[in-house]
């Protein structure tokens, strides 16, 4: 290829798995994510907001996500997020939810709902502390059991999965196939292609990327995409930058109240602790004058006794 094309970036992806044309690769990729969790595989799907090339070129796509329904009604959401933002996960469950419940039209009840399933793959990590860089986020209860199988939310950490597969690691399933593309896709050589791509459906997918490679305006539209998503990571990381900043000027400051709330807690014990020395030093003068009041009394009284015949 003449450029190098990542398929990570939000058009790429989109006319990777949303367009009418990569159907099929739209099937493989469902079914290679949802596999055993899915009641009966994905034999036919229709496309709800296909790719539009000219929209694209025209630098006017908004929405990047595949939406889709198959020939058995039930609904798929897939896309692809590359910073992970703190209300992202609000943003993932709020899309899920508002998927599920517009399948409703006026007059209809519950039962016309259909099974809705939400892809993301992420390009940083959203849960840092698990290892695993595929979750599966269904409706359950502690002891594991389901409210209703309706679908979910499957999170696919490409970080992750990039840190866990070296160079000579087999792909032993199609989902690692289509991660690996997805983490490596970039660096790809048309003319050597690994093992793992030797497949039709991998084959199709470096097509679509070559089409971005070799036509100069769908090139150039790419590459206008991919510096605005670098720009969004830029702004994205100075706001977290500031974030940070500010978080630790809040920190400072309470740390700074806590000692001066410690320092005025010491300075009155040490005021308390003067104010009873004082007081002990006058209770002590006090009893020292009683004394010496009392010595004087009893050597008058002696003075004043007649003395003995």
């Amino acid at each position: 290829m003449r450029h190098p094309i990542d398929p990570k970036i939000d058009c790429v992806f989109k006319a990777l798995l949303g367009t009418e044309n990569n159907r099929r690769l739209l099937l493989h990729f469902l079914n290679a994510v949802l596999g055993t969790d899915l009641p009966a595989p994905v034999v036919e799907v229709e496309i709800l907001n296909p790719f539009n090339e000219r929209e694209f070129i025209d630098d006017k796509l908004s929405i990047v996500d595949v939406k889709a329904r198959d020939e058995q009604g039930r609904i798929y959401q897939v896309e692809i997020q590359l910073l992970v933002v703190p209300d992202l996960p609000a943003r993932i469950l709020y899309g899920w939810a508002d998927l599920y419940s517009a399948q409703l039209q006026s007059g209809q009840d519950y039962g016309a709902l259909k099974p809705t399933y939400s892809i993301w793959l992420l390009g940083e990590n959203l849960r840092p502390a698990v290892p695993e860089y595929v979750h599966r986020l269904r409706m359950r209860d502690e002891q594991g059991r389901g409210l209703i199988d309706h679908g979910g939310i499957w999170l696919l950490e490409l970080g992750k999965f990039a840190a866990g597969q070296g160079a000579g690691a087999e792909v032993d399933t199609e989902l690692n196939r289509w991660l690996r593309f997805f983490t490596e896709g970039e660096r790809l050589d048309e003319s050597e292609l690994p093992n793992w791509m030797q497949t039709e459906e991998m084959q199709q997918a470096m097509t679509t990327l070559k089409g971005f490679s070799e036509k100069e305006r769908e090139y150039h539209a790419y590459q206008s995409r991919q510096n605005y998503l670098r720009q969004q990571r830029s702004i994205q990381r100075h706001m977290d930058e500031l974030q940070a900043a500010e978080e630790q000027a809040r920190a400072a400051a309470e740390q700074a109240r806590a000692a001066a709330e410690q320092a005025r807690a010491a300075a009155e014990q040490a005021r308390a602790a003067q104010e009873q020395e004082r007081a002990e030093k006058d209770a002590a003068l006090q009893r020292e004058a009683a004394a010496l009041a009392e010595i004087e009394r009893l050597r008058r009284l002696l003075a004043d006794r007649p003395g003995d015949e």
